[in-house]
């Protein structure tokens, strides 16, 4: 699984498994039976990765999705506290 892989790895996954969108965006690749599966997500220091939302990928992630993601980072970074228990 992927995910298990980015704990494992963190900052160090790297292509072909993940790949960096932009402005700290990252997705690993994920694909099951013909469907590419995309989860967008970034770091939070050197310890914690936060998913930001999960997509089924065409021929690329649209940047919406990106700039969503880059919503929610920014949204998450101005008190990180309030989104984590």
């Amino acid at each position: 699984m992927k995910l298990g892989r980015l704990e494992e790895l963190g900052h160090g996954l790297r292509r072909p498994e993940a790949d960096y969108l932009r402005d700290d965006i990252y997705e690993p690749r994920i694909r099951f039976q013909s469907v590419n599966y995309r989860m967008l997500y970034f770091f939070h220091g050197l310890m914690a990765a936060i998913v930001s939302q999960g997509i089924k990928k065409e021929k690329e992630v649209p940047p919406k999705e990106i700039d969503l993601a880059i919503m929610r980072k920014r949204l998450f970074e101005t008190d990180p506290e309030a989104h984590t228990e």
